[in-house]
């Protein structure tokens, strides 16, 4: 039995509760890349040795996803996610007492496994709380605290280490996200996210890996990830070196498209809502907007690598508005079909395929840069990349509808062994 949703004010203040840890979330996994340059010259760091503390993070991210999606589902969400944004919160406070590499490289690793409860926790709270009708709002909002993230930790951290090092930053960061903790124990408490008793039997794990669904949104997130990932990782590499911009004019740029990003996605959520009043035209209004994301992400790629600095720009920007308008609907779609039975281990195993695009794109293109000794081939591989998401959210993806997980398990029991469809 599903529990009841929250009051509208318990909802409001969850989801902006949320918002806030993803925002507080991406500053803190990407401050590191803000810092770097210091970081290398205090602690003597060859190239390699900062490759793989900037990687290290989505190591313990991925591995962690769907077993922390189990937890979600067994111990209660809103447990979980506390306990992840601590581990996070002391891990970078800790990063601004480290002297070696080893300590950076542990202190990573245990950030991207603290950070690896945001999305699956979230979803889960998220679909308990909120009505089907008015997710795209919440995940709008949600989108646009992970989306601002980068553009604030980009210009901010950038400003703020000039001016202080980066030791303060990171003790700064750390103490904020820990008291983030502190407006959380009321929902930890309170009505604010009601939800079935821990350890409530749902869907099995296997149940949920047999669904075409999960590998066609799945497939799709990645999809839309590498393209992020590729942008946010290189981009500023790719105007300073090939492009010849100066370092601020760099992060202006950089930091504008990403705002241009959140502020989409916002926006978006609440229109998606307002378009996707029935569940028929739940579908069309997904798969149209996720489609028309991946056709704009195939042709902002190859603008971006063929017109001139104007246009370079004018399509970046174009490929970051429709990137926001499809943010919410990246978590949307998962949490609209699994219900809130099932969302947590659902988006643990959905956002591990996603994420897994977070360690393949900055390596991937790095090979294919050293190895060309210019950006073509990964502006390509950018741009096959959406055909993918393109394939996999109009062709794989079945119709976006709740599951009744009772009815599919009742009916695989009623199939023999060789009929069970996968």
């Amino acid at each position: 039995m599903h529990s009841p949703r929250s009051s509208p004010t318990g909802a409001v203040r969850l989801v902006l509760l949320i918002a806030v840890a993803v925002f507080i979330n991406y500053i803190d996994r990407g401050n590191l890349a803000t810092a770097a340059p210091l970081i290398q010259d205090e602690l003597h760091l060859g190239p390699s040795q900062l490759g793989i503390l900037l990687s290290a993070f989505y190591y313990t991210y991925v591995l962690a996803m769907v077993p922390v999606g189990w937890l979600a589902e067994r111990y209660g969400a809103k447990l979980v996610l506390g306990a992840g944004v601590a581990v996070w919160s002391i891990a970078t406070l800790l990063i601004a007492f480290s002297s070696s590499f080893y300590s950076l490289l542990i202190l990573r690793l245990l950030l991207g496994l603290g950070e690896s409860a945001a999305f699956p926790c979230a979803s889960k709270l998220l679909a308990q709380a909120v009505e089907p009708r008015r997710l795209g709002s919440a995940n709008g909002v949600m989108s646009f605290g992970y989306l601002l993230g980068p553009a604030v930790g980009t210009l901010l951290g950038g400003l703020l280490m000039s001016a202080f090092g980066w030791r303060s930053i990171f003790m700064l960061l750390g103490a904020a996200s820990l008291a983030w903790l502190w407006p959380w124990r009321k929902v930890l408490v309170g009505p604010a996210a009601p939800q079935a008793a821990p350890g409530a039997v749902g869907p099995s794990l296997r149940l949920i890996l047999k669904q075409r669904a999960l590998w066609g949104a799945a497939l799709g997130l990645f999809s839309a990830n590498y393209s992020f990932y590729f942008v946010l990782a290189w981009l500023p590499f790719y105007l300073v070196k090939t492009r010849g911009f100066s370092i601020e004019s760099t992060a202006w740029t950089a930091s504008w498209a990403y705002l241009l990003n959140a502020v989409f996605a916002l926006l978006a959520g609440w229109l998606t809502d307002r378009w996707a009043k029935t569940q028929r035209r739940t579908n069309v209004t997904y798969k149209s907007v996720m489609a028309a994301n991946h056709v704009l992400g195939v042709l902002c790629m190859a603008a971006m690598l063929f017109l001139s600095e104007k246009g370079m720009i004018a399509a970046l920007f174009v490929y970051e508005i429709m990137n926001g308008i499809a943010g919410p609907g990246l978590f949307a779609i998962p949490q609209i079909i699994a219900g809130p039975q099932a969302a947590g281990r659902w988006v643990g195993v959905h956002n591990c395929v996603g994420a897994m695009a977070g360690i393949l794109a900055p390596v991937l293109t790095g090979l294919l840069v050293e190895t060309t000794g210019q950006f073509a081939a990964a502006f390509m591989l950018a741009g096959a990349m959406s055909v993918l998401g393109l394939l996999a959210w109009t062709v794989i993806l079945p119709r976006i509808a709740p599951i009744s997980w009772e009815d599919v398990a009742e009916h695989r029991k009623t199939l023999p062994a060789a009929e069970v469809p996968i």
